[in-house]
């Protein structure tokens, strides 16, 4: 390791005890907030590790994330909690592999409306059997976990996914995903197995959004299926993420926390038009900044350099 990575991880080690001292300022409305921000920082930063590589764009995130809330929700009442996150995690491993096996050989949109109509899928099943099975739509999630407890569950899956991503950059997985994300025909021919990097990544990406969603399960009193497995989630992480730009470990973040600010004042003031901001967000982002906030930053950079 060299002396500038020590640097770096004393650095990032000292931001996430700062970060960890938050629930100690006794203000609901920034942990509340930090909550939001640390969650969709997870989930940005682990779709990034698999889709800036890739040029993929999954909207998958929903799926696993509904998946393992209700899996905690389901299971809150007979389950050691701490069992119920690694059945979680679990679920969503087995889950992306799946789909990962049965897609990652589609490209381009046909990949994207997979990925979409996945979490729709689920949404639509867990509905049928609850239904039919449990004659409510919903469940209650009751326990003694505290909005503090979640802050610091998800800050420190935050810092496994800094270090997962830091370990894969170096690793030769990380070499043969940039290699496939520049050119997957040149991959190919220099002996790269394409489709099982890409669900390597898939998986990891899939196992982290699903243990966000089984933390954050007892934040809510009741979920239901609307709740767990909402498009607009899987949206709000891909805008976050590309905003920040994808090609740093660090870039989703430089998304997430403008974007997050931004939402709560969206949600707060156009509470019905907010797909339609979504989607605005969406194409001015890829239109004006396709690489990112950090990526326009790194090019203004050069152009100074030059």
């Amino acid at each position: 390791m060299s002396r500038r990575e020590v640097i770096w991880f004393a650095a990032v080690a000292a931001g996430f005890v700062v970060l960890a001292g938050l629930p100690l300022l006794g203000d609901s409305y920034w942990l509340t907030l930090g909550i939001s921000i640390a969650m969709y920082g997870v989930l940005a930063t682990s779709w990034a590790l698999f889709s800036g590589p890739t040029h993929y764009i999954s909207l998958a995130t929903a799926a696993f994330y509904g998946l393992g809330a209700y899996i905690v929700a389901s299971g809150i009442e007979a389950i050691p909690y701490a069992v119920l996150l690694l059945i979680s995690a679990a679920a969503g491993a087995v889950l992306a592999l799946a789909v990962g096996v049965a897609t990652l050989r589609l490209s381009g949109v046909y990949f994207v409306i997979f990925t979409l109509g996945l979490a729709e899928f689920i949404r639509q099943v867990v509905t049928w059997v609850q239904n039919n099975f449990s004659g409510s739509r919903g469940l209650y999630v009751l326990t003694e976990l505290k909005d503090h407890h979640i802050y610091w569950q998800l800050l420190a899956l935050g810092a496994a996914v800094a270090w997962i991503g830091w370990a894969v950059n170096r690793s030769r997985l990380g070499f043969a995903l940039r290699i496939i994300g520049n050119d997957e025909l040149v991959a190919a021919h220099v002996g790269i197995h394409s489709a099982r990097a890409k669900v390597a990544l898939f998986v990891i990406s899939g196992t982290v959004a699903a243990i966000t969603g089984a933390i954050m399960a007892p934040r809510f009193t009741y979920i239901e299926p609307s709740m767990a497995f909402s498009p607009d989630l899987s949206f709000q992480v891909v805008i976050m993420a590309l905003l920040g730009g994808v090609h740093r470990l660090w870039g989703p973040l430089v998304g997430v926390i403008p974007f997050t600010f931004l939402w709560e004042a969206i949600s707060a003031s156009f509470p019905t038009q907010t797909v339609l901001l979504l989607g605005l967000a969406f194409l001015l982002i890829v239109y004006f900044i396709p690489h990112g906030v950090v990526g326009l930053l790194e090019k203004l950079k050069r152009r100074d350099h030059a």
